[in-house]
């Protein structure tokens, strides 16, 4: 069975930082992408980051120059370095892969069961 566990969410105060973790826990060929969405209460699921296999990222606006995505391929984990945390980023985060099971089969889809992560003003 592949899951992803997710951890590094809480509290903290406006102008700090926080790092999640996401790793990919069972026997799987290969990762494509990796990447952290988030959901306020009342709000659609939204991108936050990825990152692909070769490294290549992408950010929303609304985090560019204070967010930033990593990954180890040899560990299949994925980081998302929060800075200069504000308010509006509370939301429950979740991490989500697409990645390939065995050489031969289709890329598979998979969501961590979310981290709440809490910026006090």
């Amino acid at each position: 069975q592949v899951q992803l566990v997710e951890s590094g969410g809480g509290l903290v105060q406006a102008g700090g930082s926080l790092r999640l973790s996401c790793a990919v826990k069972g026997i799987i060929f290969s990762i494509n992408v990796m990447g952290w969405y988030r959901q306020a209460p009342g709000n659609q699921r939204e991108l936050v980051a990825y990152v692909t296999s070769h490294g290549s990222t992408n950010y929303a606006d609304s985090v560019k120059g204070r967010f930033n995505i990593s990954r180890d391929n040899a560990k299949n984990t994925v980081y998302l370095q929060m800075n200069s945390l504000k308010p509006e980023d509370t939301a429950v985060y979740y991490c989500n892969a697409d990645y390939v099971r065995y050489r031969w089969s289709r890329s598979l889809e998979i969501w961590g069961q979310g981290t709440p992560v809490t910026v006090s003003s």
